[in-house]
């Protein structure tokens, strides 16, 4: 199985929306010729997560099942979203997986984001003593979408300093750091113990574009890259700005034991089976050199 050669982190690939990546046991097979070692599921990791272990590979992370309920301004709603969620997260552990990603985004994401930040700490306090009990791991990415809390450094921390478990932790998505301009290496010595899990996914910079269009409002004129803006984009690994041998550094000598799966958000390979098969094999193969 293919792994990094700075840490030997095993490579895998978060499963896509693609037809092709549709049938579970298919895709396993694929990846399991084509050297990856796990496969990232959605939210339905309770009955994804089972097929990919019994086709020999690791789950990378589940997406938990509940995401705004959990941030939302009603009381009752947060308490279904909790217990929805904990009993999705013993199932899923049952089933092999202790990796659970979210992106944090509220319900109402035109609320004030420190009501919102409160409405999360309260929800995800009553949900991580359950994922501890499963040994299992929260994967926080900051995905900068509508509304969304914990994205940056300040506010990870003081997530961190009130929900106060070492359940909470981190899925490190560097692609989503350089697009909004923090360094994605100083972040990752800061919080390298917090990281549960990784995506292999890059961002590309345009000096030209940030010229011409800065990154406060949307182009007017300038067509903008599917999985991207003016003035960046993703794509796979090695075709961006990112460390990612300083990075796999810090997390071997940060003691990290967890994998890197490959995120395929790509203009340049997504759109068809063909393409997302040779973007996926192109991402291994750089990682495996780093």
């Amino acid at each position: 199985m293919a792994k990094t050669r700075t840490g030997g982190f095993g490579i895998g690939f978060r499963r896509g929306g693609g037809a092709w990546q549709k049938d579970v046991p298919a895709l396993a097979a694929w990846a399991t010729d084509n050297g990856f070692e796990c496969i990232d599921v959605g939210r339905d990791g309770d009955r994804t997560a089972a097929e990919v272990v019994k086709a020999g590979l690791a789950v990378g992370t589940a997406d938990l099942a509940e995401w705004q309920g959990m941030i939302s301004p009603d009381k009752a709603k947060r308490r279904e979203a909790v217990a929805r969620n904990a009993a999705y997260v013993r199932a899923c552990a049952a089933a092999g997986a202790s990796g659970f990603f979210i992106v944090m985004l509220p319900e109402d994401p035109a609320r004030k984001r420190k009501e919102n930040f409160g409405y999360m700490v309260e929800s995800f306090a009553e949900l991580l003593p359950t994922m501890a009990e499963c040994q299992a791991r929260l994967a926080i990415e900051g995905w900068p979408g509508p509304g969304a809390l914990c994205c940056t450094p300040e506010s990870l921390r003081e997530f961190f300093r009130q929900a106060d478990s070492p359940a909470a932790g981190i899925n490190y998505d560097p692609s989503h750091l350089i697009r909004m301009g923090i360094d994605p290496v100083r972040f990752l010595r800061e919080f390298a113990d917090r990281v549960v899990h990784l995506h292999g996914k890059d961002a590309e910079l345009s000096p030209e574009a940030l010229y011409e269009c800065g990154h406060e409002q949307p182009p007017t004129f300038v067509q903008t890259p599917a999985f991207g803006s003016a003035a960046w984009r993703y794509c796979i690994p090695g075709h961006g700005q990112m460390r990612w041998l300083e990075a796999f550094g810090i997390l071997r000598d940060a003691g990290y034991v967890g994998r890197v799966s490959i995120e395929l958000e790509d203009a340049n390979f997504n759109g068809s089976e063909e393409g997302e098969k040779l973007g996926l094999v192109l991402g291994r193969r750089f990682l495996e050199s780093c």
